[in-house]
């Protein structure tokens, strides 16, 4: 789990708090507007449909998928705004209560994370056709709804003692199996929806640079000239770390290989096109022993107004400035982070295996020292990672039971959210008006 690192509500962007204003509260009907749906006790508007059609819409379109049919779009449209309502109108009745002074410093987080005055917020606000008690409202809303989500949710999960130790039983067994390895690489990347045409060179290229090795060139020469990674500088050396820290189709890609050897085939994950090569092989690792990482990060959260797209390439932009020296990461990350480590920098101290989301956990996994990834997308958004430490600690078995039942619960969360999600909808009240047929 990612250490959760700051409520969503915390975290949000002044464009994602206005359109969740217009998306959660009830709405008030302007001339000409219908009633979508109601529910409970609040209404779906048929603009807001409109609205977040369009959204899904231009989602399908930046990830090329085929376009659906205007009427499956406002049906799943109408859906997910229902579903928002039967959330909201559920932490109304029973979330814990939100005081005006808790509410006043998260409205003011809001105001100082985009860099605003209080009076600039209301102004901005306003211009954008957004009434600040509306505003404030919906913010309440959030911090109901994800207390109670966390509440509930986390209540429904159940984690026993013989899944715990199937689950050590498990991690055991490859650890005695891969023992730590030390890889190098040499990556070709390939960019996200590349036409056949791009991925055709990518992948030249990355046969070219493997033709080399196989003829007796240098594995570090052509990793320091061919590779587009934050490793190539060490010859493509990823370092040390146990085999189940390591991406599991590197692994299945080293099966069998002794020390010195290269892969004789390229390797195609989704980053690219990768040549491995085993620099060192040891023996198992302990499981009474973990690696702990020091790391920091930079989040920016999608939204309707920046999409991970835009935000991946901002903070492309900022590790560029972080690497050339024109800026600090702890400086980018106090002044545009969205999450609570921002204040500090973006720094999230020491953790182990587990205390993150898997997307994060890996992607940081494979990083060196001081190394700085690319952008990594996850559940809670987009990230740029730096690793700071890494040490080795004992753990005691009740820490790893404590471990192995946090990873568990993690494997667990999304399928007892879906299914809380779907009990309260067939519990709430939902009137689907016919405007919609």
């Amino acid at each position: 789990m990612m250490h959760r690192l700051a409520p969503p509500f915390l975290a949000v962007t002044l464009a994602l708090a206005a359109l969740s204003a217009s998306a959660q509260s009830a709405p008030t009907l302007q001339p000409g507007d219908y009633i979508a749906a109601v529910v409970n006790q609040d209404v779906v508007a048929a603009s807001e449909v409109i609205q977040r059609t369009e959204r899904l819409r231009q989602e399908a379109r930046q990830r090329g998928e085929v376009m659906p049919e205007t009427a499956g779009l406002r049906k799943q449209a109408l859906e997910a705004l229902i579903e928002d309502r039967v959330l909201v109108t559920y932490a109304r009745e029973n979330g814990a209560r939100i005081d005006e002074a808790e509410l006043d410093r998260v409205v003011a987080n809001v105001a100082a994370q985009n860099k605003l005055t209080m009076a600039q917020l209301r102004e901005r606000l306003k211009a954008d056709g957004t009434d600040y008690k509306s505003f404030r409202e919906n913010l309440r809303d959030q911090m109901m709804t994800e207390r109670v989500r966390e509440r509930e949710v986390q209540g429904r999960i159940k984690v026993t003692d013989a899944e715990i130790d199937e689950f050590l039983d498990k991690r055991r067994a490859a650890l005695e199996q891969g023992g730590q390895i030390n890889l190098a690489q040499v990556l070709v990347p390939v960019p996200e929806g590349a036409t056949e045409a791009i991925v055709a060179e990518r992948r030249a290229r990355a046969e070219g640079a493997l033709a080399r090795i196989k003829d007796g060139e240098d594995f570090a020469r052509v990793a320091r000239e061919i590779s587009e990674d934050g490793n190539k500088a060490r010859g493509g050396e990823i370092g040390l770390r146990p085999a189940d820290r390591l991406p599991d189709i590197f692994v299945n890609a080293v099966k069998g290989l002794k020390t010195g050897e290269v892969a004789p085939q390229l390797l195609r994950s989704g980053a690219g096109f990768h040549i491995l090569k085993v620099v060192e092989r040891q023996g198992a690792a302990s499981l009474t022993q973990s690696t702990q990482t020091h790391a920091r990060h930079i989040l920016l959260r999608p939204s309707a107004q920046l999409t991970a797209e835009v935000a991946a390439r901002r903070l492309a932009e900022y590790k560029r400035q972080i690497e050339t020296g024109k800026a600090k990461f702890e400086q980018i990350a106090r002044d545009n982070s969205e999450d609570g480590s921002a204040p500090e920098g973006g720094d999230l101290g020491w953790m182990g295996a587990g205390g993150f989301v898997p997307e994060f956990e890996e992607a940081m996994n494979a990083l060196p020292l001081n190394g700085i990834s690319g952008p990594v997308v996850s559940r809670f958004g987009v990230h740029l990672i730096q690793v700071l430490e890494r040490r080795t600690v004992e753990v005691e078995l009740k820490q790893l039971r404590d471990q192995a039942r946090g990873a568990l619960r993690e494997q667990k969360y999304d399928e007892a959210y879906q299914e809380w999600v779907k009990d309260l909808r067939n519990k709430a009240f939902v009137e689907v008006r016919e405007w919609l047929d």
